[in-house]
């Protein structure tokens, strides 16, 4: 009884003690890692969520970008972190898109990490050149089906959803669509611009504007609902191919055994920055829609996705060594 007295002691004493870590988080500056280069999405979107929480919580939320291998780098880095709060991780779909992707991940995205809250989606669009006889995706499908070989497209980095996406409308039509691979989105839309491939697929972002402009032509934005900012372009369901949306996500996750208070009480100022006016006119203006969800939704969006993208990856033999 004694000994089990001692036990009961102790626990109580851990749970205070986590309690009062809790309620003093942060007590300093916390690292925000962005396992990629400034300037891109997860970038922006990453400044935008740690300025509001540094301005809410008192101390500093700092960006600190480490990039490289398609963002395995800084996520290796954050998953041996210190799971005491004062790391967070800002994810992209390759979080989930990589462990099946490369031969060696340093991280499992399923065990060395608390999920948080997805922060924003884009969806990607399907887009051509305005010279292409294409006015649809089912007429851009059938042009490509009756010259087979003969039409490429563009893509902004390998195991992105966009490259994805498009391996998933190659595989489910049978269609011969030489890939051509750039470095990023900004790339792949500058070679369509120049008809050097026709054919692109990216996030929504940086087609907005050209495509508005009729500078390029959109097809489909791979989304459940029309996207605000291109109302004029259906859905890939509306324009005749249901079930393929792919999205360019955004997240932010802890270093497992996070104490659930610190996560709770992160979790709780992501809310309130989400709801925020201005974050939402911010994250729209860069084609992000805001999404804020609970930390059992987002480990399930994580796990759903990895499911998803990995029967494409295999299928479509993708490997990065």
């Amino acid at each position: 009884m004694t000994a089990f007295v001692r036990l009961l002691a102790c626990l109580a004493g851990l749970a205070l003690t986590t309690a009062a870590s809790a309620a003093d988080y942060p007590d300093r500056n916390v690292r925000v890692l962005v396992p990629f280069a400034q300037g891109g999405p997860t970038d922006v979107i990453a400044r935008v969520f740690a300025q509001k929480l540094s301005e809410n919580l008192g101390h500093s939320f700092y960006v600190e970008n480490l990039a490289g291998a398609g963002g395995n780098i800084g996520t290796a880095q954050a998953a041996r972190a210190p799971a005491d709060g004062y790391t967070i991780l800002v994810v992209s779909t390759g979080f989930m898109v990589n462990p099946s992707l490369y031969a060696k991940v340093p991280y499992d995205p399923l065990k060395d990490f608390t999920p948080l809250t997805l922060a924003a989606v884009s969806p990607n669009v399907i887009f051509v050149n305005p010279s292409l006889p294409a006015k649809t995706l089912k007429e851009l499908i059938d042009l490509v089906k009756a010259n087979p070989g003969k039409y490429a497209y563009a893509q902004p980095a390998m195991g992105s959803t966009p490259h994805l996406s498009a391996e998933l409308l190659k595989q489910t039509f049978g269609l011969d669509l030489v890939m051509v691979p750039f470095t990023s989105a900004g790339l792949a839309v500058n070679a369509v611009l120049a008809d050097q491939p026709p054919i692109g697929f990216t996030a929504l972002p940086p087609t907005i504007g050209l495509i508005n402009q009729g500078k390029l032509r959109g097809l489909a934005v791979e989304a459940v609902k029309r996207a605000p900012t291109l109302p004029d372009v259906p859905t890939i369901a509306e324009a005749g191919v249901p079930g393929q949306e792919a999205d360019t996500l955004t997240g932010f996750v802890l270093p497992a055994g996070t104490p659930p208070a610190i996560v709770e009480k992160l979790h709780s100022e992501m809310v309130k920055i989400g709801a925020m006016p201005e974050i939402r006119e911010r994250l729209e203006k860069i084609g992000f829609n805001p999404v804020i969800n609970t930390p059992a939704e987002f480990g399930a969006r994580i796990k759903a996705e990895m499911e998803k993208w990995a029967k494409v990856v295999h299928a479509a033999n993708l490997r990065i060594e």
